[in-house]
C-alpha cells in the first residue's frame, strides 16, 4: 500500500504534469495533432499504476469519470469560446465542469459497483484515484479536440 500512498501519488502527478506541459508546449499550435497527442498522454498515468501493482481495470471508474468530466468540459469550453472568446471559454469551462462532475460521478459510481460485483479491487488510494482521473481527463478532452478539429473542422 505504501507504493500507492500520498507521497508516491504526489511524485507521480508532479512528474507526469511536467511531461504533459512540455509535450503540449511543443504541439499546442498544431490543431490537427493536438487531440491525438493528448489522448496518447492519457496513457502515461497508467505507468505508475502498473508499477504499484494495480491493474488498469481497477482504476476504470476514475478513468471514466475523468473522460466524461473533461470531455464534456471541453465541449462546453469550445461552445463558450465560439460565443464570447476567451471569457466564454472560461465561463463555459467552469460551468461545464460543475455540471459534468455530477454526471461523471453517476458513471463513476456505477462502474465502481460493477467492478466490485465482479471481484475487481477498486478501492481508492491517492495514486489510483489521481492517476485514473488524470488519464481519463486527458483521453476525454483529446477525443473531443480530435473530433472538433480533425473531423468536424471546427477552428477557434
Amino acid at each position: 500500500m505504501k507504493k500507492q500512498g500520498f507521497i508516491s501519488a504526489l511524485t507521480s502527478v508532479t512528474i507526469i504534469s511536467i511531461v504533459i506541459v512540455c509535450v503540449i508546449f511543443f504541439t499546442i499550435y498544431n490543431a490537427k495533432i493536438i487531440g491525438p497527442v493528448i489522448i496518447l498522454l492519457g496513457f502515461i498515468p497508467w505507468i505508475p499504476v502498473r508499477i504499484s501493482g494495480r491493474t488498469i481495470k481497477s482504476i476504470g471508474a476514475d478513468i471514466v469519470f475523468g473522460a466524461i468530466d473533461t470531455g464534456i468540459l471541453g465541449i462546453a469550453a469550445l461552445i463558450g469560446a465560439s460565443f464570447a472568446g476567451v471569457l466564454g471559454a472560461i465561463v463555459g469551462g467552469a460551468v461545464g465542469d460543475s455540471i459534468t462532475d455530477g454526471f461523471a460521478g453517476l458513471f463513476e459510481g456505477k462502474i465502481a459497483e460493477h467492478l466490485r460485483k465482479h471481484g475487481i479491487e477498486e478501492a481508492r488510494t491517492p495514486l489510483s484515484s489521481s492517476m485514473g482521473k488524470m488519464s481519463g481527463c486527458l483521453i476525454g478532452v483529446g477525443i473531443v479536440l480530435t473530433i472538433a478539429w480533425s473531423i468536424l473542422g471546427i477552428s477557434i
